[in-house]
């Protein structure tokens, strides 16, 4: 039996260091060129979408098991609608991760768990638990905890977060809470594969994107950057490359966290690496760091935690079920818990991808 333990207990514990680290990256460096280039978000996120489009095709190359998609148009308007939900959410993402702190950007987006709640709950036409209303309960009340006054010394008030940008935490949390929902009824029309799903995703939404950059003018503000000797070029284009392969890893590893470990073990996972992320973005970005932030983030992260044990035990008598192939937001994003029910859990690689993002 210990023999089966072992390469059992090295699996895990390899899938999580590897997603939390996949993840932390993201965050990190997509912070680190929104700090470099604040005005070329949309174009920072195409090549991300980009770069995860070429990657899988690649990756199609060296393994059967990274299907491509035949392209159908009837195909694609059926996933219209989860791909348009999937970009929204990701633009959102990027523009709150641009106006906050890395160490706030979770506060920011905390409302993704109730949010997933109402929403999953309006489309089953059922009630939670009261456990499951306890739990969003524990979250909401961190969200607005992390964003109440605290006593900021004047050199720093700047720093403390815009209302819009929260306001685009809130849509981001919404839309990966959408996505949430959508994604079940979307894979059958990508032949239950979430590695097709994953193409058609970035795919779709690279084509979506693309006329708005030339709307928002970013081409032409691009090369107002290139022309100045202040814009540092190389955090862009690396920035870009690193975050569109870690995306891509991200991906990887958020099908395997699902495959490999349990809910339970992916959201204490996901509490470490929230408290990881706070401690690097005070120690890299010098970000701004109160009582009211420490305490927002543990409720969140309990809060969290609690509700993926409850569902893991509402969840126990229904074990003989089969669970579906997919087991999400985000992402970042952008978005990788199991999800036996629409209204369980959170699969949200996407929402990395963007914490990602």
């Amino acid at each position: 039996m210990s023999s089966k333990d072992g390469p059992q207990t090295w699996k895990v514990t390899a899938v999580v260091t590897f997603y939390m680290s996949a993840a932390l990256v993201m965050v990190f460096v997509n912070k680190a060129v929104m700090i470099s280039s604040p005005e070329l978000p949309l174009l920072f996120l195409l090549i991300q979408l980009s770069l995860a489009v070429i990657l899988l095709h690649g990756a199609a190359v060296l393994t059967t098991k990274v299907e491509i998609p035949k392209l159908e148009l009837k195909t694609a308007k059926k996933l219209a609608p989860v791909t348009i939900v999937n970009v929204v959410g990701l633009v959102f993402n990027l523009l709150c991760l641009r106006g906050v702190d890395a160490s706030f950007f979770q506060i920011a987006r905390g409302l993704q768990l109730p949010l997933t709640i109402i929403v999953s709950s309006l489309h089953g036409r059922s009630l939670p638990s009261k456990l499951v209303i306890g739990a969003s309960a524990i979250v909401t009340t961190g969200f607005f905890i992390g964003l109440a006054p605290n006593a900021i010394s004047a050199d720093r008030a700047h720093e403390a977060p815009s209302y819009l940008s929260i306001i685009y935490g809130i849509l981001s949390s919404l839309f990966i809470a959408i996505h949430a929902v959508l994604i079940k009824f979307s894979l059958p029309h990508a032949q239950n594969s979430t590695i097709q799903l994953a193409y058609w995703q970035n795919l779709g939404s690279a084509l979506l994107l693309a006329p708005f950059i030339l709307f928002q003018g970013e081409l032409s503000k691009l090369a107002e950057l290139r022309s100045t000797s202040l814009w540092n070029a190389e955090v862009f284009l690396w920035g870009s490359v690193v975050t569109g392969v870690f995306g891509f890893l991200l991906c990887v590893a958020g099908l395997l966290s699902i495959k490999i470990t349990s809910p339970v073990t992916h959201m204490f996972s996901s509490a470490a690496r929230s408290a990881i992320q706070t401690l690097l973005g005070v120690w890299l970005f010098n970000d701004l760091f109160t009582a009211n932030r420490a305490i927002s983030i543990l409720l969140i992260a309990t809060g969290t935690m609690f509700y993926t044990w409850v569902k893991s035990i509402e969840g126990a008598p229904a074990s003989a079920r089969p669970p579906p192939d997919l087991a999400k937001d985000d992402v970042e994003a952008r978005g990788a818990i199991r999800m036996d029910q629409i209204d369980e859990e959170v699969h949200d690689w996407q929402d990395e991808k963007r914490q990602t993002a």
